[in-house]
């Protein structure tokens, strides 16, 4: 039997290791851009900086120090230079891809933060594992600047996991949802028709506005704006405006709401405030051919038919009165059922006509 030779006994001493392998090893050399590990074998194992992490630019010196334990992942049993490449990077995110598949099939919330911001979303990095999650699942709202999320901690969960085909998908926009809904069934069991609420107005349009009133929209249309009229809600309202609401209707997710508190009523006192035979000023707010509609307060319009405009023929309100114009008038009729009130300018020419030849008949 033929004795080995020094040479062969040492190259047996040290364990055979294939690409692919996974091995423990002990680091015996940092510098800035590598790490050196003792793996047993005969040559050194090398990890580059890009393969030991996705951070450009790390300092190795201040990550890794000698006698650290590690375990790796061959890349290649000889480099050319003699060396071994090792991997930690891709090692490790073999273990976060198995913990990623874990988080999908229980539907697990993960929190991790934006690593970076991509034309059409975020990418988030557990275990140096990358989760993309697209822009459109990002919120539960269009949001078209993603850069806010830079650096920043968010919950999510994996929607989709292919990792043989590079898609592991997060989703926050569902848990977002999901918290709303559950904030909105809270509110919705404290708010009662009749209430007064504080909201802020979270969009205008030319039919009203949608007011949040703290985690639920509610609706203040242009009708329940004011006893007045409203021309453009736009003219009153501007988002971020801190509003006190009445809570005039609940109809299952939909709340209406409104400006026109009971105590504010117009018609209150109308009785008193627009007998029959009183004399008023009001503003003619519109026209039409059969008489003019006069403001005599916000909320209330009075009718000046065209017949009690003057004792004198008038052919249509137009060609004796204009919109703004100021008039003085009697209250010859009220009605307030139907929140009807009738003026005549005609009879107040009539008593002045009156008081006129009782003055000259005196004389």
């Amino acid at each position: 039997m033929s004795e080995l030779t020094f040479e062969q006994m040492l190259e047996e001493s040290f364990k055979t290791i294939r690409n692919g392998e996974v091995v423990d090893g002990t680091v015996i050399d940092v510098k800035p851009d590598e790490i050196i590990l003792n793996i047993g074998y005969k040559a050194d194992g090398i990890i580059m900086r890009n393969e030991y992490t996705n951070e450009p630019n790390v300092d190795l010196t201040t990550v890794v120090s000698v006698g650290d334990p590690m375990t790796v992942k061959v890349l290649k049993v000889n480099d050319g230079e003699g060396q071994v490449l090792l991997t930690y990077k891709r090692l490790a995110a073999e273990k976060g891809n198995e913990r990623l598949k874990e988080a999908f099939e229980n539907h697990e919330v993960l929190k991790a933060p934006v690593a970076q911001i991509l034309g059409g979303g975020l990418s988030v990095v557990v275990d140096e594992a990358r989760v993309f999650i697209p822009a459109s699942l990002v919120s539960d709202t269009y949001e078209k600047d993603l850069s806010k999320y830079q650096d920043q901690e968010i919950e999510f969960v994996i929607s989709e996991f292919n990792p043989r085909r590079n898609r592991v998908i997060g989703d926050r926009r569902q848990l977002l949802v999901a918290e709303k809904a559950e904030k909105q069934k809270e509110l919705f069991a404290k708010l009662n028709v009749g209430d007064t609420v504080e909201g802020t107005v979270k969009n205008v349009t030319d039919f009203g506005a949608f007011i949040d009133l703290g985690g639920v929209d509610g609706l203040l249309h242009i009708s329940e704006m004011s006893w007045g009229r409203v021309e453009n809600p736009k003219k009153v309202f501007k988002v971020g405006d801190e509003v006190k609401v009445l809570i005039k209707d609940i109809h299952d997710t939909k709340i209406a709401l409104s400006l026109k508190f009971p105590e504010t009523n117009p018609w209150a006192d109308a009785a008193e405030k627009y007998a029959v035979g009183t004399e008023i000023t009001g503003k003619v707010a519109r026209m039409t051919d059969f008489g003019a509609f006069v403001e005599l307060a916000p909320g209330v319009d009075a009718l000046l038919h065209v017949s009690q405009i003057s004792r004198a023929h008038v052919e249509k309100p137009s060609d004796v009165l204009k919109v703004g114009q100021e008039v003085t008038a009697k209250i010859v009729d009220l009605n307030e059922a139907d929140k009807k009130i009738s003026l005549s300018m005609k009879a107040l020419e009539t008593a002045e006509t009156e008081e006129a030849t009782e003055e000259a008949s005196e004389e």
